[in-house]
């Protein structure tokens, strides 16, 4: 247990702080903004706006997998899952302090805003447990799926093969994650119907995916310069 835990602050201190960061910021903010949903306009279609930070959750991850290995990475998610749910705590205390959002200053209807933005940062506990789930099952198996497509690829270096792999773990994962969320909370809690699920977890992982191809040259280079720099473990 002694040995894991050092290797595990090996592994933390040889990230780069900012790769870290944006992991840890992303998941923080994706699990924030999953409390509020999207109105498309078409029945059928449910989205929630956790997907504004997943996509760099993911691309993240990616960078991380490709530097650093399934392993690692996988420490990492579970290392910002961990303090995400710090977060959450913190939030939840601050809901409890008596005192007034300054958004709460509407004319009648003070104090139903304020308990409104209370219930928001202080979150509910399905939510927490239906994005905690649903992150650590698409992240671990992100990374792996990752891992192991690049293990297949003939040609290893180069920003072609990183694409494909970043491409397809990502969907696949995103779609796993959306999913997991949509199940755990949206049908229990909000009465989603399974197609809305589905339809959810698979618009969600196009879009985050279509997110990903934009960045995923900026994730390459990042990754190259750290491979070049000799910044990996």
């Amino acid at each position: 247990m002694k040995n894991r835990f050092s290797a595990f602050r090996r592994l933390v201190s040889s990230v780069p702080p900012v790769i870290a960061a944006l992991l840890i910021l992303s998941v923080v903010g994706m699990n924030l903004l999953a409390n509020k949903s999207i109105d498309t306009g078409v029945a059928w279609l449910a989205l929630d706006c956790g997907i504004l930070f997943s996509w760099l959750t993911f691309m993240s991850l990616d960078v991380l997998t490709h530097c650093f290995g399934p392993k690692a990475a996988s420490a990492m998610s579970l290392l910002a899952l961990g303090l995400n749910l710090l977060m959450a705590g913190l939030f939840y205390l601050a809901s409890l302090i008596p005192g007034v959002w300054g958004e709460s200053f509407v004319e009648g209807s003070e104090v139903v805003i304020n308990h409104a933005l209370d219930r928001t940062f202080g979150g509910t506990w399905y939510i927490i447990l239906g994005s905690s789930v649903a992150f650590a099952v698409s992240a671990v198996l992100n990374n792996f799926m990752n891992y192991g497509i690049g293990r297949l690829l003939k040609r290893k270096q180069g920003f072609g093969p990183f694409a494909v792999r970043s491409y397809v773990s990502t969907f696949i994962a995103q779609f796993v994650d959306n999913l997991t969320f949509a199940l755990i909370v949206s049908r229990v809690f909000f009465g989603w119907s399974l197609l809305q699920c589905f339809t959810c977890a698979v618009t969600g992982a196009v879009l985050e995916l279509l997110f990903e191809v934009v960045f995923s040259p900026l994730g390459y280079r990042v990754a190259k310069k750290l491979i070049a720099d000799g910044e990996v473990a």
